[in-house]
């Protein structure tokens, strides 16, 4: 029965991330490097960390969707169903707040309610996190990922001198 509810989600998804693009990100541009290209940044940057990303998982790069690829990364949300929707949840916690956003937990919800637990504890993540959900992430695909996801999760980096 869950296969059925996620081939649903999957056919919504498919249909409504066009007009997401078109409507919610119209003044977004396309990031301007490739899958390939983030693999020759520096192994411990956040370009080398996406990269490897698509890789591992086969993705490609949806135009004007980057910053969502990296949203996985740094809040550590998985990318199947669940996943992709308590990392919804989080962004809610972390200020992030549209129709597009909205739908999707709402639906997600009503779909697949046997992780509602594990929703409210991403919504909780979200909101002890900094508020990352407008960065634009490709200024800093060169920055150390570690250090990057530790300051958005607030954890203290140690300072080298």
């Amino acid at each position: 029965m869950k296969k059925i509810r996620v081939q649903f989600l999957l056919f919504v998804y498919d249909h409504t991330q066009k007009l997401y693009r078109k409507y919610f990100k119209k003044k977004k541009r396309q990031w301007q490097f490739n899958e390939k290209q983030l693999l020759s940044f520096q192994e411990d940057s956040l370009g080398r960390k996406l990269g490897e990303f698509y890789k591992k998982h086969g993705f490609t790069m949806i135009p004007k969707m980057e910053d969502h690829d990296v949203h996985h990364l740094i809040t550590g949300c998985g990318t199947n169903f669940e996943d992709e929707i308590a990392m919804q949840f989080l962004l809610l916690g972390n200020g992030k707040l549209n129709a597009h956003l909205l739908a999707a937990i709402v639906l997600g919800t009503l779909i697949l309610p046997e992780y509602l637990k594990m929703y409210w504890e991403a919504y909780k993540k979200g909101q002890n996190m900094r508020p990352f959900y407008q960065w634009d992430f490709e200024c800093l695909l060169w920055q150390n990922f570690d250090n990057l996801k530790d300051f958005v999760q607030q954890k203290q980096t140690p300072v080298l001198y």
